[in-house]
């Protein structure tokens, strides 16, 4: 019998300590080779410029070599990250083609110190480089296309925010002002979570197609949401220009904290979709006429049984501006849990979007689709934070932290480029429907009903339909200054809606003019598909 002790094996161990590579730091090397290809280092090193005491030798490509591997790394802390990455700092600045790896501390000072300049310069070429190289070899962009055969480039803009917790203080007339680390980052903001959170807002640009970063914009607390519009239009101005696409194709999905009066006169030019939140639109008269009429559409949700029923109003002046906007209501009865979104009103709520697409291209229907698609956005969001989570605190500075968010969107554009390298894939085109010949030929007029057209006074001494004004809650007023409201609504054997207003015998009797006064009734002609919707308004005795 031979025992395992008499074999020829011998294990020897050793008090040394050698570490094993980080798993990440192989795809740091590909991502390393691939920005030496392109020659971004040296234009990183060339464009951003930052001159500070107390750096040492150091250089800004030293600090952003650093940051860029923390962000492939996708360690929780730059604390965890030096420590993994201390016995392998040599190579590591080596395949940045530097030669000593920043102290914690000088990374620190350096993030501290950072000024709104060089961190500009720094977004400045990093939107050149994602528009030096296609995404594919085809040079695809993606699109959206629309029921007239028209192609769209969709961009989203949104703001996310991100908590920090802060412990409560002891505030005495013995004790000094409390003092925060992050109060050059954060402020007091909604996040419908507990009282001792501040936030910190970070408004991003994306295109919907391809899934890469434009750009991204920081603030305190909330944010200052319209100059960070600007920039973000700015920013895709840029880039159609790059690929040579006309800004009449841009259609831009904003999130709710857009849709006022005020901020849709800021995209001039763009054409947008937005969730509109000015409810006195739901006051104005062309709305009110139009919800006492049957609704355009009604729509349905596939992960939702709430089927929402649209009313398209064209041209209705939004805000104290009065940009004139279309508008489409959507309403649904209430339940018994108060509706996240829109406002109820006598048991049905009221939902708004602001677009201004025009209806031959985009029926009520898809314009609520296409703004409840931004849902596809949310995961591109959830993503990102679980693979880099840009928003990991990085500086106690606002330019540090703009720094490095940065950065971190870089590497997620250079991740999607060099996946599609790997495996090359088509980028799809959105299509509501099909557009036929005829759409190509010659666009189609809309559906739904039109204004009605006021018919003149039949017989002299009469009034005609001008005399009658038309009320915010839908009824008509005489010239007796009497309420006419909504009698009958019937079908025409032309396809119209003849909808009949009378007033009470008890408004008429006390009238000086009663054979004067006629009955009014407004005739809205509804198009069938392909057709132009007309409509008119007929008076009688």
């Amino acid at each position: 019998m031979t025992s395992i002790a008499d074999g020829s094996v011998r294990i020897q161990t050793s008090s040394e300590s050698i570490p094993s590579p980080p798993s990440w730091f192989g795809e740091v090397v590909l991502m390393a080779a691939h920005l030496r290809k392109h020659d971004v280092l040296t234009k990183i090193s060339a464009g951003v410029r930052f001159a500070r005491r107390r750096f040492g030798h150091y250089e800004v490509i030293d600090f952003l070599a650093v940051l860029f591997g923390y962000a492939i790394s996708g360690e929780r802390t730059l604390e965890a990250f030096y420590e993994r990455l201390q016995p392998f700092a040599a190579p590591f600045m080596a395949l940045f083609e530097r030669d000593r790896l920043p102290s914690r501390s000088a990374l620190s000072r350096f993030l501290a110190a950072l000024t709104e300049a060089p961190v500009d310069a720094l977004r400045t070429l990093f939107l050149d480089d994602l528009e030096s190289r296609p995404l594919t070899h085809d040079k695809q962009t993606g699109g959206l296309a629309d029921r007239a055969g028209n192609e769209w480039v969709v961009f989203d803009i949104d703001g996310s925010r991100e908590a920090a917790r802060q412990r409560a203080l002891p505030q005495t007339e013995d004790l000094p002002p409390p003092s925060r680390r992050l109060d050059e980052v954060c402020a007091a903001g909604y996040r419908g979570r507990k009282r001792g959170q501040v936030v910190r807002t970070h408004t991003v640009i994306s295109q919907a197609h391809r899934f890469q970063w434009l750009g991204s914009f920081g603030n305190r607390g909330n944010g200052r949401y319209r100059e960070e519009l600007r920039k973000a239009l700015a920013a895709i101005g840029r880039y159609l220009a790059a690929h040579q696409l006309p800004q009449e194709r841009a259609l831009l999905r904003l999130d709710g904290q857009y849709g006022t009066g005020a901020v849709l006169s800021d995209l001039a030019g763009f054409a947008f979709v937005t969730r509109g939140k000015d409810y006195t639109v739901l006051d104005h008269p062309l709305v009110q006429a139009r919800l006492h009429l049957p609704p355009d559409q009604s729509q349905q949700r596939p992960e939702s049984q709430v089927v929402r029923c649209l009313y398209d109003c064209p041209e209705v002046p939004v805000g104290s501006e009065s940009v004139p906007c279309r508008v489409v209501v959507a309403t649904h009865p209430a339940s018994n849990k108060k509706s996240p979104v829109g406002v109820t009103r006598a048991g049905v709520v009221y939902e708004l979007f602001f677009t201004n697409l025009p209806q031959y291209a985009f029926t009520a229907s898809d314009v609520v689709e296409l703004y409840l698609h931004r849902g596809a956005f949310e995961p591109q969001l959830s993503d990102e934070d679980s693979e880099q989570d840009p928003d990991r605190w990085c500086s106690h500075s606002a330019w540090g932290q703009e720094c490095w968010q940065v950065v971190s969107h870089w590497v997620w554009n250079l991740r999607l480029e060099l996946g599609h390298q790997l495996a090359p894939e088509p980028l799809r085109t959105t299509e509501f429907a099909k557009a036929g010949l005829e759409a190509k030929e010659q666009l189609p007029h809309p559906c739904g009903y039109g204004k009605p057209e006021v018919a003149a006074a039949f017989k002299a001494g009469r009034f005609s339909g001008q005399d009658f004004t038309l009320q915010p809650d839908g009824t008509l007023r005489c010239p007796a200054q009497q309420s006419l409201v909504v009698h009958e609504r019937r079908k025409e054997a032309d396809g119209s809606l003849r909808v009949v207003y009378a007033a009470s015998i008890r408004s008429c009797r006390p009238c000086p003019r009663p054979r004067a006064v006629p009955m009014a009734g407004q005739r809205h002609q509804e198009a069938a598909p392909g057709e132009r919707a007309a409509a008119s308004i007929s008076r009688w005795c």
